[in-house]
């Protein structure tokens, strides 16, 4: 409330002096800066300081609150009054500051003065906001292994209107980095500077300082190249979780942020600084340790890394929901996120669905008289098995075990149209979850509307998708009894929508012995060295039928993983690096 004596003054028009400071105040806080400037009688000045302290603080809001008059006298009235700065990350700036109104012609106005803004801002100056960073911690594993520490970072950029001849400096650039990063190349180097706007730089590639300090003798020295030093969390190992490092390393950025102290400053005409107006230290930076496991991803990237296909493997734990790898080769890469958001066919993984489906009807167990056909007709629909093997009738769990389209089919064609659905999200496939770091995609599966779409649903294929984080969850959930909560970062749970009710325990037991028969006599007798290996396969075809991914979900005691090999023909490829996976562990 502004309480401003009021003054008159002969000649002058308009409101009073209340009404004038009350004006400009308003205008200033709600960053009306050509409006507070008007009520100025130096509106050119007052509108630079205006503009360059709010850009400066870039506040979320600002609070002027107005007091008393503290001396009339005449055609001057003098007033002070107090201005609250509420910056980003929840910092406050608070002070008292005085200003003159003078009477003129038509009115009063605010006589201008850098310390309308703040008692201790003389012309000239500037006002500038710093932040104090707290020293980085380095990101650990679950066990206390480094992921990622602190490390210095030199950014190579240039300019191509400096470069004199931009085609050899791009050669010069990609034969020295090429090594650390294939994808630099003269081409990709030239096209990059032919992109950049006239006036800016291309950033052409961030390395380590030992990296930097081998090239530098080579690339220092060449026209328009420049080297920018900064410090930077990087993985311990080069290229290691590139999946999930970098947004833990973004978490850990916005937390940084958060904790930063902060110093805000005026600066002369050089950009030298003149004194400091407030200052809060940096609060210690807060530890971070990750769910991943060094020692389970460095096996389930090594498990990858010789597949000519793209692959994807995501490592749970059941009792937790903790990640405990993510990884990608190369090849899965350049496809994307494939293992946290892609969408796939799950092929015959999704029997473990579709099984727990079936058998919470109560009309099948495992030991339940099946008929498996080489093929069977669905209405219109003729559904093979793989090389359209028969095995006659047999148990359930030896069709599971074997992989029998046609049984799956036509227990899935029998069920109501949302039976799989719901069995799908009991399991977390289908499921919402907002996991702090990361974006993932379970899955899909919509409600089958005709017997013909719940039978290809059935045996992973019509509308069913999953990625390989979803499939892992399935494999978890299995494990652990329900639906595990999935986590990057310990102390920040995810939130979950559309998870269903957990399987109960009859279906829960009866899928176990049914997954570890899929090892021990099934289609995955390949990892029956290892022990206590339970999982399903699955060949998901695509496109005109003649192309498939092949899938591997499965768990051995509390660790649960689904991989993915697209394009690789069977579920031949991902058993054996799964194989690789589980033998790299011990």
């Amino acid at each position: 409330m502004l309480l401003l004596a009021a003054a008159t003054t002969a000649g002058c028009s308009g409101g009073g002096p209340d009404d004038t400071l009350s004006a400009f105040l308003d205008a200033f806080a709600s960053g009306d800066i050509a409006a507070a400037a008007a009520d100025t009688d130096s509106p050119d000045a007052a509108r630079t300081v205006l503009s360059q302290v709010r850009g400066a603080l870039d506040p979320e809001s600002l609070e002027a609150d107005e007091e008393e008059v503290k001396q009339p006298d005449g055609d001057v009235v003098t007033a002070g009054y107090r201005l609250t700065w509420h910056l980003s990350h929840g910092r406050t700036w608070s002070y008292r500051a005085d200003v003159q109104l003078r009477a003129a012609e038509h009115g009063w106005q605010v006589h201008w003065q850098p310390t309308v803004v703040h008692p201790q801002l003389t012309v000239g100056q500037t006002i500038g906001l710093l932040p104090q960073l707290p020293e980085t911690a380095p990101v650990l594993d679950r066990d206390g292994v480094p992921l990622m520490r602190p490390q210095t970072v030199i950014g190579v950029v240039v300019d191509p209107q400096k470069t004199g001849n931009p085609s050899a400096v791009a050669g010069s650039l990609a034969k020295a980095l090429h090594r650390f990063e294939p994808s630099v190349t003269g081409r990709s180097v030239l096209d990059g500077m032919n992109k950049t706007k006239p006036g800016d730089a291309y950033p052409v590639i961030t390395l380590r300082a030992g990296e930097y300090h081998q090239v530098k003798p080579v690339i220092y020295d060449l026209p328009g190249v420049r080297f920018a030093s900064q410090e930077r969390l990087l993985p311990v190992t080069r290229g290691s979780g590139r999946q999930v490092l970098a947004a833990i390393r973004a978490l850990v950025e916005q937390e940084l942020a958060g904790a930063a102290g902060w110093r805000i400053v005026t600066r002369d005409v050089t950009g030298g600084e003149v004194s400091e107006l407030r200052a809060e230290p940096p609060r210690p930076g807060p530890a971070i340790t990750s769910t991943l496991s060094a020692r389970i991803q460095a096996a389930a990237e090594k498990a990858l890394e010789t597949e000519i296909h793209p692959a994807a493997l995501v490592a749970i734990q059941p009792s937790s929901g903790d990640i405990l790898a993510v990884a990608q080769n190369d090849a899965a890469d350049d496809e994307g996120p494939v293992a946290l958001s892609g969408r796939y066919p799950p092929g015959s993984t999704f029997k473990i669905v579709t099984a727990a489906a079936a058998l919470s009807t109560g009309d099948v167990e495992p030991g339940s008289p099946v008929d498996c056909p080489g093929t069977t007709a669905i209405e219109n629909r003729v559904v093979p098995n793989e090389g359209r093997f028969d095995l006659g009738r047999v148990p359930l769990k030896t069709a599971f075990a074997r992989s029998c389209n046609t049984t799956f089919a036509r227990l899935a064609a029998g069920l109501p149209a949302s039976a799989l659905t719901d069995a799908a999200r009991s399991f977390g496939l289908g499921a919402d979850f907002v996991v702090p770091g990361l974006t993932t995609v379970t899955g899909g599966v919509p409600a089958g509307d005709s017997a013909v779409q719940r039978a290809e649903d059935g045996f992973g294929q019509g509308t069913v998708v999953a990625s390989p984080f979803g499939m892992a969850l399935v494999a978890a959930t299995v494990q652990a009894g329900k639906v595990p909560a999935p986590s990057i970062v310990k102390g920040m749970p995810s939130t979950a929508e559309n998870v269903g009710d957990a399987p109960s325990r009859q279906v829960l037991d009866a899928l176990r012995g049914m997954m570890r028969d899929v090892v021990a006599v099934g289609t995955a007798t390949g990892l029956r060295d290892l022990p206590d290996v339970a999982g399903k396969t699955g060949t998901a075809q695509f496109g005109d039928g003649s192309r498939a991914h092949g899938w591997f979900a499965g768990y051995r005691g509390d660790l649960a993983f689904a991989v993915l090999l697209t394009d690789a023909g069977s579920s031949k490829p991902a058993v054996q690096a799964a194989h690789r996976f589980l033998a790299g562990i011990g």
